[in-house]
């Protein structure tokens, strides 16, 4: 169902408290619902009451529902560094401590800037997942997502 038919259809069952999330786990904004379409939803489907939060998980009509869902953007990642390969470079500037400083470099060796962090992956990081976060610098290395990493 497209993201604003199942809006739509909440609101007139009686659920307000709504939300959503690219399933791709991008961290892309549902900024037009009408040009998202439904995956999964959190609760399932059945019996709620109507105070229950009802969360979308959501791609462009264009694009196939993962098999998946990548769920919301996580939490800040605290003292420890976590896994961010594969992930959209928003993710991982929305994940790391706003105090974290970061560099994003081009994976491809081609220099590119990065405009739209959405659209580029995570292929490598320093320090690695697991790491104590104590204030030091962090680089990521990306590639668009239709590309391989090296």
């Amino acid at each position: 169902m497209g993201l604003q038919s199942a809006q739509d259809k909440a609101q007139e069952l009686g659920f307000h408290h709504l939300a959503s999330h690219d399933a791709l786990g991008r961290g892309r904004n549902q900024v037009s619902d009408r040009n998202w379409k439904v995956c999964s939803q959190t609760p399932a489907p059945g019996r709620h009451p109507s105070d229950t939060k009802v969360d979308f998980g959501t791609v462009k009509l264009e694009e196939d529902c993962p098999a998946t869902d990548a769920g919301a953007v996580p939490e800040s990642a605290g003292s420890t560094m976590p896994d961010l390969k594969g992930k959209s470079v928003k993710v991982a500037r929305q994940t790391l401590d706003s105090s974290t400083s970061f560099t994003i470099e081009d994976a491809s060796g081609a220099d590119r800037f990065i405009l739209v962090e959405s659209n580029w992956k995570i292929c490598s990081q320093e320090p690695a997942a697991g790491t104590a976060l104590n204030g030091q610098p962090v680089t990521l290395r990306a590639v668009k997502f239709e590309e391989s990493c090296a």
